[in-house]
């Protein structure tokens, strides 16, 4: 495989170059395992269901600064 100096780029270039490389992934290929589609179908329902607390980036962000 080859390398390349990711730094050389600008910010802009990675974020293209990362949406080149994501394309590439076979969609086809994927495969879940019946653990993790539980865990995904449990998810959707609760936030169907409204089961589930929803944080914004911003509270995000705040809560890592806090713990570190």
């Amino acid at each position: 495989m080859k390398t390349i100096e990711i730094d050389t780029y600008s910010d802009a270039e990675k974020i293209i170059l990362a949406e080149q490389l994501w394309d590439s992934v076979s969609k086809e290929n994927l495969t879940l395992s019946e653990e993790v589609k539980a865990e995904l179908d449990s998810r959707l329902k609760n936030l169907e269901d409204k089961n589930t607390k929803l944080f914004s980036w911003k509270e995000v962000k705040e809560h890592l600064k806090n713990i570190r």
